[in-house]
Order: structure tokens, then C-alpha cells, then sequence
């Protein structure tokens, strides 16, 4: 085991684990913003450099501070490390140049992205970004090519995470895309114009951190805060598929499916596309309640998700309004009924 102190927070994390889980041991602000780094991916990270912390002790034996800044994605806790994210006005002034980077050939279309409301890049600018941009020249632009009856390609919102890469490569047998090309000239793309048909070819939708990947099926028919999200699961014949999912709905309509998101945004079983695809009526899946979202999310703007109170806290709370409460209840009670 290792001792770190990540802004002040003293953490114990086994060997091996890096800095930015160490970080997210601790939760809430101090955790780095990670755009590239996915936690079921092998070999994801260091690409985006949106999670650079600086290390102002490398260890207990070497108390001396790196000379860079680190991506803490992949760099390893040491026993006795000290670790500045927040603390350190150097971190987020480099950080506000990653947004700049990264917006330097992103369109400004926000407003027809499906994206639009989970998008990881919004929340990165929208935090760390600034209002205005020093970049004069054209932006990049990439022909469209067709990948599949399913997934959408928007090259030019790609920011080279290598997400879907990775998906493709350790999820299914036959990866068929990659990077093509080099430095301003690399894009996503298919080898000889093939389409992604894999049986977990959505899964590259999931893990997208910015809109270059969405759901043909999905798009434009509606915007992801207007809809209510629901966990639900079913016995899914496909060895590899859990089963268990997020229904979006609208009204009485399943808009979309998508697998089951943690609180950083990262899938931790994956689903196939017949449950993805084919499968939306309530009628196909055992509905377990409202799916949790961050109060941050402009998706909890719609207030689907009821406050818990809880009688058992709240001092000489009357019997007569639980019993109201439990009848018709505007609030979730803790305890009582869930």
C-alpha cells in the first residue's frame, strides 16, 4: 500500500494504482478531468493531457518534485508522493490551454450535436475553458464516409481519445477501424470503406467523449435533457452482454438504449446491439427505477429524480405526514419506501 496526499487529502491506495485513481478514491472536486483515459480499456490514457497534476514530491525516499507536469491517468502512486490538481495555479493555467487545443478544430455546433448535454468536452471548456479562442486559421474538415446502419462518424468533432479504438479492438474479433494518417491528417476511419457490423459495435457510441460517434437511430428526434432515463435489465442471450441498461425515455417512448454509465462517465459492462437496437418497448425489460444523474447534469434538469428524506432524521416528524407522504408522496422517503 501507498500514501499519497492529493490536495491536501491524505489517500491509501494499493501499488500500481495511479494518481488519477487515487484521486477518485477521494471524489468530488479534486478529481482530474480525464478525456482520453477509460478504466475498462487496457492501454487508454495520455493522449488528451487533461488530467496534468503536479507532483511536488515524487516519494518518501526521493521527496524531490518531477520536473513536468504528469499525466495522472498513467503515472503510479509512490509512498509519501504529494500531489497538487486544484492547489496549483501552474495545473490550471496548463489546463485552460488543453481546452484551447482541443477546441482548436472542434465546431462550434453544439446545438445540432446529439452530444449535446453529456458531452465531456462541453463540461471540460465549460470548467476549465476560456471565452475566447486566439486561433485565426481554417478549421480541419474531413470527407464523410458511412460506417454502419447504426453509428454515425463526424470526423471533424474527433478529438483522437482513441476510445473506440480500443473498444473495437479488445471487445470484438475483427477490429476494422483505426487511426489513419499522421499529425493534422490523422482521422477515425474504416480500412478499404468496410462498416463496423459487429455484434457490440455501439459500444463506440458509449465511450465517445465528444459527439464523432453517435446513434443513427437516436439522432435528431430528441434532446437528451428533455428525456427521463430508467434502469432496466433482461436475460440477453449473448454471452458477452450483461442485460442490464439505461432506457431514455420520452413520454411513454424508448428514444434510445445505452449501457450503464458510473459517476465518471465510464461503461463498466458493456451490451450488444440487440439490446441497444432492437430492443425498444417497455414490454422487453424489467424496469428498476430512475437512473441516477449528477445534480451538475443539465439532464437533471427535468427533476425525474425525487429528493430522499428521511423520517427517521427528521425530528418529531407526524405519523399523519409520513402516512400522507408514503400515500402520495412528492418526496422519496429513505427507509420507508426505497
Amino acid at each position: 500500500m501507498a500514501k499519497i496526499t492529493f490536495d491536501g487529502i491524505e489517500v491509501e491506495v494499493p501499488d500500481g494504482t495511479t494518481i488519477l485513481n487515487a484521486a477518485r478514491k477521494i471524489g468530488g472536486g479534486v478529481v482530474p478531468p480525464a478525456m482520453c483515459y477509460y478504466t475498462p480499456l487496457k492501454g487508454s490514457g495520455g493522449k488528451c493531457r487533461a488530467c496534468l497534476v503536479r507532483v511536488a514530491a515524487g516519494s518518501a525516499k526521493d521527496p524531490r518534485p518531477m520536473p513536468k507536469l504528469v499525466a495522472s491517468c498513467i503515472t503510479p502512486v509512490q509512498d509519501g508522493m504529494v500531489v497538487e490538481n486544484t492547489t496549483s495555479q501552474q495545473v490550471l493555467d496548463v489546463r485552460k490551454g488543453i481546452v484551447e487545443m482541443l477546441l482548436i478544430n472542434h465546431p462550434l455546433d453544439c446545438p445540432v450535436c446529439d452530444q449535446a448535454g453529456e458531452c465531456d468536452l462541453q463540461n471540460f471548456a465549460f470548467e476549465h475553458g476560456v471565452s475566447t479562442t486566439r486561433y485565426e486559421e481554417e478549421r480541419r474538415t474531413f470527407e464523410k464516409i458511412d460506417i454502419g446502419p447504426y453509428v454515425q462518424l463526424h470526423m471533424t468533432r474527433c478529438i483522437l481519445c482513441y476510445r473506440c479504438v480500443y473498444t473495437a479492438d479488445q471487445l470484438t474479433d475483427g477490429r476494422v477501424h483505426g487511426v489513419l494518417g499522421r499529425g493534422d491528417a490523422s482521422e477515425i476511419g474504416t480500412y478499404i470503406d468496410k462498416i463496423i457490423d459487429n455484434d457490440f459495435s455501439g459500444n463506440v457510441i458509449d465511450v465517445c467523449p465528444v459527439g464523432a460517434l453517435t446513434d443513427k437511430t437516436f439522432r435528431f428526434k430528441q434532446r437528451v435533457w428533455f428525456t427521463k432515463p430508467m434502469s432496466a435489465h433482461r436475460e440477453c442471450s449473448h454471452e458477452k452482454c450483461n442485460g442490464h441498461v439505461t432506457l431514455w425515455y420520452k413520454g411513454k417512448d424508448v428514444m434510445r438504449v445505452t449501457a450503464r454509465k458510473d459517476e465518471y462517465g465510464e461503461v463498466k459492462e458493456w451490451i450488444c446491439n440487440e439490446c441497444r437496437f432492437d430492443k425498444k418497448e417497455t414490454a422487453d425489460w424489467v424496469l428498476e427505477g430512475p437512473a441516477h444523474v449528477d445534480r451538475s447534469s443539465v439532464i437533471s434538469q427535468g427533476h425525474y429524480e425525487l429528493p430522499v428524506v428521511n423520517p427517521q432524521i427528521i425530528a418529531d416528524l407526524p405519523e399523519s405526514t409520513i402516512r400522507d407522504l408514503q400515500q402520495n408522496p412528492p418526496l422519496k422517503l429513505g427507509g420507508l419506501n426505497g
